[in-house]
């Protein structure tokens, strides 16, 4: 049975207070509403003289070159990815070419709009620290024009007296570079094949043509070989399908940013159709494997301006990510939060289906999720349209510490959490009655009014250390004694 007190629990507003800042801007590709009209842009510029490409092209790096590190070779790279329109053309010089890549560029301010929805893990670098002290990671949902969510990131530590520091984030921010010829299992992506509904002949035609370990390349040379003795009839059937083999490819990728480069530079942007208009609240958890060693994963909702879905991040560095679907007729809806480690065997994730109530369910393989259980549903005034999770579980003596949202009156989001048993999470065995953080007066507004909002905390000594969001526009930090949280659920 749960047991619930009225006992109130003191969270501790501590800061410091993250804002959007617009200065930071992304290095973003310009896409003309067709190819007509790129091509006409590329002649207008291949008709300028020399001299004028050259006093053009200074004019560009002097404007921007103190705006984004290595700008020209950007612009030159960019170029690289229109030389198809000059195919019949003589090869540009050096400058005509960065000069072009400008003419398809654009800045992006990613955070202009809000810097929200905070998730906070243990760095994996813990060295040169005083006695007591703890270094994390700080992910955050930044969104700029158009609405679109991308992942950055902070630096910080924690004091032995609970004191907050930020490192002060670098000016320049970069995107990663997709890693290539990143290899693919057979057996898993059959397997996802088989749970996407895509599990004909023609799938299993490719199949055969692929080693048990595969590249992009790889599949494109199966599916040109397959696709060639498809004829007739099965030619509708067969292009559907090879759609869908590669997008099923092309949405789980691997990307890694230059190792050199500083956490605060580093930017996730969206980069697959699936995520096209956002990579939206990413909980970082640090997950224990069996053999000690800690993997990052990231729960996120991707979202391509129609449908919400649900996906996977993985990284042991921060430096190299791996993008993964979640397959299965549990993955939908938002709000996935992963345990920090197996239970019993098997994986296990809180999740809300259901756009309601809090769901437990367990999978023996991280990418497939079939069966959840109704767990914890809306109880207190507060929290009566609807709860759900905060983050993933914090394991403690006393059971697993989950922080939850809960929407009441007037769309208010306010936080609270609940205890569940360690060895059968199933098992509710405490739950706040109030609310454990309120939008104040000072919180209340901003792009979305009355939120107070987590995507994980931290476990610090026996304090717990919460970033949270504040209305969907900017980020701060509250903490609570773990005792006092604890004995309020007694």
């Amino acid at each position: 049975m749960t047991k619930i007190t009225s006992q109130t629990v003191h969270a501790n507003r501590i800061g410091p207070t993250l804002t959007p800042d617009r200065s930071r801007v992304l290095i973003r590709p310009f896409h003309p509403t067709s190819e007509d009209i790129a091509l006409r842009i590329i002649s207008r510029v291949m008709a300028l003289s020399d001299e004028q490409v050259a006093r053009l092209l200074r004019r560009v790096l002097g404007e921007f070159e103190d705006r984004h590190e290595h700008v020209e070779r950007l612009l030159c790279y960019r170029f690289t990815q229109l030389r198809h329109y000059l195919s019949d053309s003589p090869e540009p010089s050096p400058e005509r070419q960065a000069l072009i890549g400008a003419y398809f560029t654009y800045e992006y301010s990613f955070e202009s709009a809000a810097l929200f929805n905070p998730s906070i893990v243990p760095h994996p670098d813990q060295t040169g620290l005083p006695a007591g002290s703890l270094r994390f990671i700080l992910s955050l949902r930044a969104t700029g024009e158009g609405h679109i969510s991308s992942i950055t990131f902070r630096e910080g530590a924690v004091s032995a007296q609970q004191r907050i520091t930020l490192t002060q984030p670098v000016h320049f921010v970069t995107e990663p570079e997709r890693v290539p010829n990143a290899l693919y299992e057979k057996p898993l992506f059959a397997r996802k094949l088989q749970e996407v509904g895509l599990q004909n002949d023609f799938c299993w035609r490719v199949l055969d043509q692929l080693q048990e370990a595969f590249t992009l390349d790889d599949l494109h040379r199966a599916l040109t070989a397959v696709e060639r003795r498809h004829t007739g009839s099965s030619g509708v059937t067969a292009g559907g399908a090879a759609r869908g083999i590669l997008l099923l490819a092309e949405s789980n990728f691997e990307v890694r940013f230059d190792p050199k480069s500083q956490v605060s530079q580093r930017v996730l942007f969206p980069s697959v159709p699936s995520q096209s208009n956002g990579i939206e609240d990413a909980r970082f958890v640090r997950f224990q494997n069996s053999d000690g060693s800690f993997t990052y994963y990231a729960t996120y909702t991707a979202y391509d301006g129609r449908i919400t879905l649900p996906q996977l991040l993985e990284t042991r560095d921060f430096v190299h990510f791996k993008f993964i679907t979640l397959n299965g007729p549990a993955v939908q809806n938002k709000g996935m939060a992963l345990f920090p480690r197996k239970i019993n065997g098997l994986y296990a994730m809180l999740s809300r289906q259901d756009d309601e109530n809090i769901l437990l369910m367990y999978s023996d393989n991280i990418h497939f999720w079939q069966t959840p259980k109704l767990l914890l549903q809306p109880a207190q005034p507060w929290e009566l349209v609807k709860i759900g999770t905060c983050g993933s579980p914090i394991e403690t003596e006393a059971g697993w510490l989950v922080l939850s949202h809960g929407v009441g009156p007037m769309r208010k989001y306010c936080l609270g959490a609940f205890l569940l048993d360690l060895a059968d999470p199933a098992r509710v065995i405490g739950r706040l009655r109030e609310p454990l953080l309120a939008p104040n007066e000072a919180e209340r507004e901003g792009y979305v009014p009355n939120v107070v909002y987590t995507c994980g905390a931290l476990l610090h000594g026996r304090e717990l250390v919460i970033p949270y969001a504040m209305s969907d526009y900017a980020t701060s930090f509250a903490t609570v004694m773990l005792d006092e949280l604890l004995g309020a659920m007694e």
